[in-house]
């Protein structure tokens, strides 16, 4: 049972949002994505051995021989489970629910587009970050900021990924661990949804006011196994049903251009459903993944690009991938089932059991929990670039804890729709930046060619490029622990 359902504010923002995504967001998503595609030439797939080689790049060490920052790799899990959860789960059912098994090929095209993006806006990240007390810190608000030299654009960034993340997809992750608590108990009894709403609020105050880190830490700590625990399950399903392999793809690749595949909307709602359920998924070229990205000591900026980019892959081929052959080996014609958690849940169940639709119900608590912790940490940091006044994050705090408990409440179409707009304004903010700033990042990745066809370990100093300004965080002292650093020692 939804406690806080209107029927106009629901259908306000479905008409609105689907409007601002199908003649602005849309079209800007596949030009800028297609720009860094034929600019970078196909750098996401051109360098996808280089991704894999970057991973094993160690954290930069400091004279007394403690990391100075983490590493690629760690920024790489850092970033992939963030992006491992809600989206893939009950995003994706989402998307096929609404837009039919074809949603799940426009996924897989936006992830290769949308891949030159992402490689584009964590290599700026990486480029204008800036030391802090304990490593980097960086994102879309510095680059727009120290490359733009528009700080006041960095401002109206950083308050729609307030809105974004900790108030509306924090509101959307309580939403779904909501659903599929209910779902696995089998009762909406409103009691029992008030119970869940309360609780998430109080563990959020907890760690938000209280500085209970140990909540956050525990969460987090469990996010890797739950989303590789996910992807076991998965996989098993797959096994168990191999002989449906081969229809559950047919019907993806042959309903993506069917122009009655989808509900109320044709062709258009099918790669409408695919682009936004891949992006609210993988986040590429939403602004989001930078901030982990610029996080990361490497050193070469073009490195925590390509690791970036391979975050994406992981996060649309496998994970949402396995979701999508969850629910379409047991439910062959989704179009007008019920959307969200309760439609993984009961494929899943189907496959395997009702057991599983409570391990479900598990691994969403702990992944969207994880993620609302997040979601709460990129907008704290954001409220720091904007203001450093008390009073603001004070209530900046009350507010992301009321986003949880309303969240968790609320129903299922406001909350996705409220997501979607706002995301789509975050998206577009970051891609117009990125796209002026492109130029630079073709830059670098030349730079970054230029060393690597010598056999070299691309290594990168601001004054290698000197024409550039706002570069603070890529001195000798910055790369002294990579190899071949001897290069730049003067």
């Amino acid at each position: 049972m939804q406690l806080f359902h209107n029927e106009a504010i629901e259908a306000w923002l479905g008409d609105s949002g689907g409007w601002l995504w199908t003649w602005i967001i849309l079209p800007v998503v596949a030009f800028v994505g297609l720009y860094f595609t034929f600019r970078t030439g196909v750098v996401q797939a051109r360098l996808l051995p280089n991704m894999l080689r970057t991973l094993t790049d160690k954290a930069l060490v400091g004279r007394d021989g403690e990391p100075k920052s983490i590493s690629a790799f760690q920024a790489f899990t850092v970033s992939a489970a963030s992006r491992v959860g809600v989206g893939n789960v009950a995003g994706v059912a989402t998307a096929i629910a609404i837009g039919g098994p074809g949603a799940v090929f426009w996924m897989w095209v936006m992830a290769f587009i949308g891949g030159a993006s992402s490689f584009v806006e964590s290599t700026l990240g990486q480029l204008y970050k800036e030391k802090s007390a304990d490593g980097y810190i960086g994102g879309p608000a510095y680059y727009m900021q120290k490359g733009l030299k528009a700080r006041w654009l960095g401002i109206v960034f950083a308050v729609i990924l307030v809105i974004c993340f900790p108030i509306a997809f924090s509101s959307l992750q309580a939403n779904t661990i909501a659903q599929a608590i209910s779902g696995a108990a089998g009762t909406s009894d409103p009691t029992l949804m008030v119970t869940i709403a309360v609780s998430l609020a109080v563990l959020t105050a907890l760690v938000v006011f209280g500085g209970i880190r140990r909540i956050a830490h525990v969460s987090q700590s469990l996010v890797p196994a739950m989303a590789a625990l996910y992807i076991l399950v998965g996989l098993v399903v797959v096994v168990v049903n191999i002989s449906e392999l081969p229809r559950v793809l047919g019907s993806i690749f042959t309903e993506a251009f069917n122009f009655q595949s989808a509900v109320g909307g044709g062709l258009g709602a099918v790669i409408m459903q695919g682009v936004k359920r891949g992006m609210f998924s993988n986040e590429a070229g939403l602004g989001s993944a930078p901030n982990v990205g610029a996080t990361a000591a490497v050193s070469h900026p073009v490195k925590q690009g390509l690791v970036q980019t391979l975050g994406v892959y992981f996060d649309t081929f496998v994970v949402c991938s396995v979701t999508a052959f969850i629910i379409l080996v047991s439910v062959p014609n989704p179009l007008g089932e019920t959307q969200g958690i309760e439609l993984t849940q009961t494929a899943l169940s189907d496959s395997l059991g009702a057991w599983s639709a409570i391990l479900l119900a598990v691994i969403i608590l702990l992944l969207a929990f994880s993620s609302i912790i997040g979601n709460y940490y990129y907008g704290e940091a954001n409220i720091a670039f904007m203001t450093r006044s008390k009073s603001v994050m004070t209530a900046y705090r009350t507010l992301a804890t009321a986003s949880v408990l309303v969240g968790a409440l609320a129903s299922v179409g406001v909350v996705w729709s409220f997501a979607d707009g706002i995301m789509g304004l975050m998206a577009l903010t970051n891609l117009v930046s990125i796209f002026l700033l492109g130029g630079i990042a073709l830059k670098l990745l030349k730079h970054y060619s230029a060393q690597r066809s010598l056999g070299e370990d691309p290594v990168f100093l601001a004054s290698d490029m000197p024409e550039l300004s706002g570069v603070t965080a890529w001195t000798p002292e910055d790369v002294e622990s990579f190899e071949p650093h001897a290069r730049h020692a003067k």
